[in-house]
């Protein structure tokens, strides 16, 4: 998760300014996986069994795990590294990963396996906490050869490093002349978390490059911050940028050889507006400015750094509401605003993953208040908010010249379903059946309509007779 609010805040005002435009309507994607991710009650053995039974009413059906190197390793706090077969499995403790991955696989799930900071201390250069200082490529690699010998019948599709262009996850950030200096440092440890996978028998395997922050600088200064100035995140796009050696315009700056992908992954986060809000800065991409990535991946691939057509996984994403002061919307925005990033992403041909981050809210404030995310669909005590009940049935409905367009999506279905959508005229307290309409066979669905309404909702039973209703939607 990204540790970007100060960034963001700083960009709200310019939000809170813009008007919300209507999403671009385009190819939907035709094969988009929705991963879910709540490592803090998967990760608990009291929570598991619980957590999986939630997870499966609500319709998950993919799951994203960030395994911690220095929370596997041996001797993860020891200044020297300590003598054992780095790339055999039997010498780290998988810990509670490897029953989350073993009921993952009995339950038929793809998981998303993202291979991340913080490093054992041995394997750093400076030895200094977090552990995150030019990580040893080597280390890295031997790492990554033990993890798929252990887990390669249970991973769909790896990604290496979270969000690399934060200082949280990796230092440093930039070199002493402001220029960034992680793109760098990440590329080296991609390529050797590659060739580790390489190593233990997957000849092709499918990797992710990038799982970027969504916001950050293109440039700093020591001479107006100080030291400040080298704990800030890299913008996504100049990170990117430096990773594949291109310069400024997308040209080649170095004779770095192409980069094979199987896609690019980013947390396109958003602000307390929106989704189709587009931030400033040409190199930050939140979810309503994905263009600017396909853009920089297609000039990525004309420059013959990355393959031609490299899809986009949107592997981390998630609505702050209330009770965060600084990023959330009320519960009830929280809701729309989930389902019209979803739509957003489904609108985009390019798009092969979209994601939900957090089943369960962190607690409000802690000792690192800046890293505490009320983006899930529970609060703290475990109370559903709306999105609990609108997750499963997302809806989005937009004004048109005359009427709305509605779309949604029965996301538990396994197959074409029935499901009752629902409107409320302005004034009345009553909802009342507006159509019933069949999906397809992925459970996604579309309608325009001409009946005036002041809220819109979704109805739909499953063949279990689970009964689910979606919370009031407003018109965008």
């Amino acid at each position: 998760m990204p540790r970007i609010r100060t960034l963001l805040i700083s960009t709200l005002a310019c939000a809170l300014l813009a008007g919300a435009a209507g999403a671009a309507q385009a190819l939907a994607s035709q094969g988009q996986v929705t991963y879910f991710e709540a490592a803090a009650d998967l990760l608990k053995p009291n929570t598991r069994h619980h957590t999986l039974e939630q997870l499966q009413h609500l319709g998950v059906k993919a799951l994203r795990i960030e395994l911690k190197w220095s929370e596997v390793a041996p001797g993860p706090t020891s200044a020297t590294k300590p003598s054992f077969e780095a790339a055999n499995p039997g010498s780290y403790d998988w810990g509670a990963y490897a029953p989350v991955l073993a009921e993952a696989k009995q339950l038929g799930w793809p998981v998303l396996l993202t291979v991340t900071a913080p490093a054992p201390r041995w394997a750093t250069s400076n030895g200094k906490a977090p552990y995150v200082t030019r990580p040893d490529a080597k280390d890295f690699e031997e790492f990554m050869t033990a993890v798929a010998r252990e887990f390669g019948s249970e991973v769909s599709i790896y990604a290496i490093w979270n969000e690399p262009n934060e200082p949280v996850f990796l230092m440093p950030q930039w070199h002493a002349n402001g220029t960034p200096a992680s793109g760098y440092i990440y590329r080296g440890l991609y390529e050797a978390g590659y060739a580790g996978l390489q190593a233990a028998g997957l000849a092709h395997p499918r990797v992710l490059f990038g799982e970027t922050a969504p916001a950050g600088y293109d440039t700093v200064s020591t001479h107006r911050e100080g030291s400040k100035a080298l704990h800030h995140p890299v913008a996504p796009l100049a990170f990117m940028r430096e990773a594949l050696c291109l310069n400024a315009a997308y040209k080649k700056a170095g004779s770095c050889s192409q980069l094979q992908m199987a896609g690019y992954a980013h947390h396109a986060y958003t602000i307390a507006v929106p989704p189709y809000y587009k931030p400033p800065g040409r190199d930050n991409v939140m979810v309503g400015a994905l263009s600017r990535l396909s853009n920089a991946l297609n000039l990525a691939a004309n420059a013959h750094a990355i393959p031609g057509g490299v899809p986009i996984y949107l592997t981390e994403f998630g609505v702050q509401s209330l009770p965060n002061k600084y990023l959330g919307v009320s519960a009830a925005k929280q809701a729309e605003y989930d389902a019209i990033a979803e739509h957003i992403a489904y609108d985009n041909p390019r798009v092969a993953a979209f994601s939900q981050y957090l089943l369960k809210d962190d607690p409000v404030g802690g000792a690192e208040p800046e890293a505490s995310f009320q983006t899930g669909l529970e609060y703290f005590n475990g109370s559903p908010k709306p999105l609990y009940f609108g997750w499963p049935i997302p809806l989005t409905v937009t004004k048109q010249h005359r009427g709305v367009a509605l779309w949604g999506l029965v996301r538990p279905t396994t197959g074409a379903t029935k499901v009752t959508v629902l409107v409320r005229a302005k004034g009345s307290k009553r909802f009342r059946t507006l159509r019933t309409v069949e999906t397809n066979s992925r459970g996604y669905w579309s309608f325009n309509s001409s009946t005036p309404g002041e809220y819109w909702r979704v109805r739909w039973t499953s063949p279990e007779h689970v009964k689910y209703e979606g919370p009031p939607i407003r018109a965008f």
